[in-house]
Order: structure tokens, then sequence, then C-alpha cells
């Protein structure tokens, strides 16, 4: 068994695997190891959608996906959402991890929901529109512009594959029995061309942590697509 470190790029919600392609592409491309899981209701497997899809399942996903896949001295990235999901995942097996970098990431402490971090407005939102879809079994995606992708192309190549967020992922709270990231290297990359006013919160508290290593990338918060060879040569720096 190698001691490299392995790439798992977890994507956040409404996105799947695929929005890492140019990402995996690029770090492959330098020989490494590259795995890009998709979450259970979501992209390819939207057809396994069902209302007891929550944060829990997304989180033994990863871990189901590190041991069947039988991968250690892994580097745990997760964009937007799935900062939850791979604090989550550290909180279980730490040992199989190296590294947690959160991209453009939400930080939900122990006994907090995505819901619970979001600003008011988006809370709202995001239970009205729910409701308003299907009775609040999934939030409706957001178009890729939203995202901060602006190249017309890309534009219509993400909003073919953004599938709808099982609503439970949002409403349950994260479950930490250790500390935060169970004492892995933390590393936070914010997209700060524009920065999401959701996200930002997050971004300043780990810019002025000491246990935090801080980068930016001056791209919308769907910098996998945006921004993709200088979010892998930062991936890369960070082995």
């Amino acid at each position: 068994m190698s001691n490299k470190p392995i790439f798992v790029l977890v994507h956040g919600a409404f996105h799947g695997g695929w929005c890492w392609q140019r990402v995996s592409t690029e770090l492959r491309s330098k020989g490494n190891l590259v795995y890009t899981p998709t979450l259970s209701g979501l992209g390819e497997h939207k057809n396994t959608f069902n209302d007891e899809i929550d944060l829990n399942t997304h989180i033994t996903d990863i871990v189901n996906f590190l041991i069947t896949e039988d991968l250690h001295n892994v580097i745990l990235v997760g964009h937007s959402y799935a900062g939850a999901v791979i604090a989550g995942v550290a909180d279980r097996m730490p040992d199989r991890l190296s590294k947690l970098v959160f991209l453009d990431a939400m930080l939900m402490e122990n006994g907090q929901s995505a819901l619970d971090v979001s600003p008011d407005d988006i809370r709202e939102y995001f239970i009205k529109v729910s409701m308003d879809y299907d009775n609040g079994l999934s939030i409706p995606f957001f178009t890729s512009d939203f995202f901060g992708v602006t190249n017309l192309a890309d534009i219509k190549w993400v909003n073919d594959r953004l599938t709808n967020q099982p609503f439970k992922t949002f409403c349950q709270p994260l479950e930490l029995k250790h500390p935060y990231g169970n004492h892995l290297p933390l590393t936070y990359i914010a997209c700060t061309g524009p920065e999401l006013r959701a996200i930002q919160p997050f971004a300043d508290k780990t810019k002025k942590s000491k246990n935090w290593k801080y980068l930016e990338l001056k791209t919308g918060h769907d910098a996998m697509i945006t921004m993709p060879v200088e979010l892998s040569n930062m991936l890369q720096s960070l082995k």
C-alpha cells in the first residue's frame, strides 16, 4: 500500500462528482490519485433520491467509500455544503486522513445544521421553496450563475447537471464527538470574486484563526469550474 497522498474531492449541494472533472484531470496529470465520489440522491445517483437521505447519509457515503476503496493518507476536500460532510468523516475516521481542505465551505459546529448557519433570509427561502416544490422533500437547485459561473458554455454545462438537494441534509444537525477537525490540519480556501454572502462569515472566521491555514482564489463559488488550474495547483501545494 502506497503512502502517497490521495485526493478525495467531495462536491457541495446540488452538484455531483462531475463538477471536479477539470480539477481531477489537472491533478492526475501530475501523477496524483484522485477520487470524486457522488453523494446519495445527487448527480448520477439522483435516481436514488428518497425522503430518508440526510447529512448522516452523506457522511456515511464518504466513510464507506474510503473503506471500500481502501484509502489512507487522504487529503479530504469538501466544497460548500460538504464542509459539514468532511467534518463528520474526520470525526469518525481521522486515521484514514492526512488533511482537511474546506473549499468555500460551510462550517457547522456540533449541533448546528446548514440551515442554522445560513443567513435568515436564505434559510427562510430554502424552507419556502422546498415546501412549494415538493412539500419539503428537496430544495430546487440554483442555476450556475448563482455559483459565480460566467462563461456561457460552462453555465449550460453546469445547469444541465445540477440536481435538487434532499432537504433533510440541510436541516439535520452535524453530530461531532471530538473537537472540530479531530486534530487534523485544517485549510480553508475562500473564493472571493465575488464572495458569497452566506459563506463569507466562515472565511472571515478561519482567516483570523491560528488553527487554520487560510488561502484565497479570486473567483466565484464554483472554483472547480471557473479556476480549475489555479485550484489544482493550490491543492497540489498542500501535499
